[in-house]
């Protein structure tokens, strides 16, 4: 019976050690908290928000009394799609990847303001906002045309509004824009319609050029034609102003002689003299 007793007494002090030692552990966990890596901790002393935070690591933190909220700071990416009219009032739905962190300094400041929830109650509203607002100053076709000026202003944009929460953009991205279906065939019908007209431009410049190089070869041609009658004309010129200089009054009276078949010119009327002198022409 002493034994039985002795036994009992045993287990019950047992499970007294065992009920201590698990309360021990329960308040020394309590005591304990571990920030990931890329995060802070923010400490809430009976729900007020303390200044400083927590970095990387193992902190004590007073049990019962402390709580720790983990914000992550490494730089987290969001998609987020709007709807948004351009200058010429065209309906596009543009699909953006924003990419942002929140700085170790200030998560206590957000949290404080804000919460964890700053994606959908800060950052996703703003990323509307700015688009919208930057949108409606372009047209559709300026918006794809100036996709990189359209970027800067939007990441100019969002800093301005987010950054006094803590929260900064690295990268902003435009993934897409997505036209109405109207609006996407009434620009390939006008890319129809240029397409033809630079091919007629291009096929009367053609003709133009063709027409143009015909008329300068007849152009050519005549003046080389022209040339050659002007240069026969002056050769012949020349040629017979060297023969005419070159004929003395006795080879031309020689010449004469010589073309002479030894008769007299008949004359009539009342003078039987001669008209030919051809003493002279002997001489």
């Amino acid at each position: 019976m002493f034994k039985k007793q002795d036994g009992s007494f045993s287990v019950g002090k047992l499970i007294g050690v065992l009920a201590l030692v698990s309360v021990a552990v329960i308040a020394a966990s309590a005591c304990f908290t571990s920030v990931p890596a890329g995060h802070t901790g923010v400490v809430l002393t009976f729900g007020r928000v303390e200044d400083n935070v927590l970095q990387e690591g193992l902190h004590f933190k007073l049990p019962f009394m402390q709580r720790v909220m983990i914000v992550d700071n490494r730089i987290v990416k969001l998609d987020v799609s709007t709807e948004a009219f351009s200058r010429d009032l065209q309906t596009i739905n543009t699909n953006v990847a924003v990419n942002y962190h929140i700085s170790k300094e200030e998560s206590s400041k957000l949290y404080k303001n804000v919460g964890l929830g700053y994606e959908d109650v800060l950052i996703t509203p703003a990323v509307n906002e700015v688009l919208k607002a930057v949108t409606a100053k372009y047209t559709a076709v300026e918006l794809v045309s100036s996709r990189s000026e359209v970027s800067v202003l939007l990441d100019d944009g969002l800093n301005e509004k987010l950054n006094g929460y803590g929260i900064y953009i690295n990268e902003l991205n435009i993934i897409n824009w997505d036209f109405s279906e109207e609006y996407i065939n009434a620009i390939e019908a006008k890319q129809v319609a240029e397409q033809n007209l630079i091919k007629t431009r291009t096929e009367q410049e053609q003709a133009l050029v063709i027409a143009n190089t015909e008329a300068e070869k007849r152009v050519i041609a005549a003046e080389a034609e022209a040339n050659e009658i002007k240069l026969l004309a002056e050769a012949n010129a020349e040629s017979n102003r060297i023969i005419t200089e070159s004929l003395s009054g006795e080879l031309l009276k020689y010449q004469t002689i010589q073309r002479w078949n030894g008769e007299l010119p008949r004359v009539t009327g009342g003078s039987t003299t001669p008209m030919l002198d051809v003493s002279e022409m002997l001489k």
